[in-house]
């Protein structure tokens, strides 16, 4: 799709700038990891040894503190998607020498969550036979593509992302009408060893539909919105966290990627956690506890999605 400037009522082509290298690329991604990707680096073409004799392009960490493998290419190649496979082998072989790095770079608390470990293939196109193979493979790769701009434009678009369905079996009980909605939300497409199941598994059937209605609201913004089960909440995500959902037995804690003073929330079930300790990311939480606050609670998701780039 071209990109067109707005001069009055005339639509004008800007024409595409590509990047002369990839070492261009590579930095201006690495300058603005916090807002494309939400992560922090840890460390550029880095070294995985004389016995592997490669370097990683980009090692970051995301805002669930996972580990993040970036490469970058400014042409179409194929040895993309198995170059970052390699890497993504050699990561989980070599848990130590990551963390010692994210501790150098990071500070010594850091602590790395190995649920999950993000690749992310950034090239201005990717062949149809690397499409393919990817559906193939069970390891978590993403593909993004970019369009560079002569007005100073980058456009970036994740073509695709391989997960698991996280949202299985109906539970015990369920009313048909939410074991649909559940089967509807699967595709979201859940990530890591944890699945939206079990964060349901317990509760009380008025909680799980209530959670049910956030996830299939959430998912429904857009296609490419992940579901991302952790240990103890849920996140929704593109590039980074849109909202974190922890479901207890009584209600629902949404954690939104707003700025609370913009965006204050729904009075009575809202509150600025920005320096409040609190599971997942995001600094405004709203607590949902039945069905007419989730209604409340909707307008903010879609506001939280659009302000992360949505």
């Amino acid at each position: 799709m071209p990109l067109f400037s707005i001069a009055k009522t005339t639509l004008q082509a800007v024409p595409q700038r590509p990047f002369t290298s990839e070492k261009v690329l590579q930095r201006l991604i690495e300058s603005n990891l916090d807002a494309v990707f939400k992560c922090r680096l840890v460390a550029t073409e880095f070294s995985t040894g004389s016995q592997h004799a490669g370097r990683i392009d980009t090692l970051a960490l995301s805002e669930d503190d996972n580990p993040v493998i970036i490469e970058y290419k400014v042409t179409e190649a194929s040895d993309l998607v198995n170059q970052s496979l390699f890497y993504l082998a050699w990561i989980h072989d070599h848990r130590g020498d990551f963390q010692v790095a994210a501790q150098k770079a990071l500070g010594d608390k850091i602590k790395v969550d190995w649920s999950t470990v993000r690749v992310i293939c950034i090239a201005p196109n990717f062949r149809k036979y690397d499409l393919h193979a990817v559906r193939m493979m069970g390891a978590g790769l993403e593909l993004w593509t970019y369009r560079a701009f002569a007005n100073d434009v980058v456009y970036l678009e994740e073509v695709f992302r391989k997960s698991d369905a996280g949202i299985g079996a109906p539970l015990a009980g369920k009313n048909p009408v939410m074991v649909e909605a559940g089967r509807k939300s699967a595709a979201a497409r859940a990530i890591g060893v944890y699945t939206f199941d079990e964060h349901l598994e317990g509760k009380p059937e008025a909680i799980r539909e209530l959670a049910l209605a956030v996830n299939e609201f959430t998912t429904g913004l857009d296609s490419s919105i992940d579901v991302a089960p952790k240990k103890l909440y849920v996140s929704y995500k593109t590039s980074q966290n849109i909202l974190c959902m922890e479901v207890k037995h009584k209600k629902l804690l949404l954690y939104l990627k707003l700025d609370p003073k913009k965006f204050p929330g729904p009075k009575g079930i809202s509150r600025d956690v920005s320096s409040i300790g609190h599971f997942g990311t995001g600094d405004l939480e709203i607590t949902v506890s039945d069905s007419a606050e989730v209604e409340l609670a909707k307008p903010l998701i879609r506001k939280a999605y659009e302000e992360v780039g949505g």
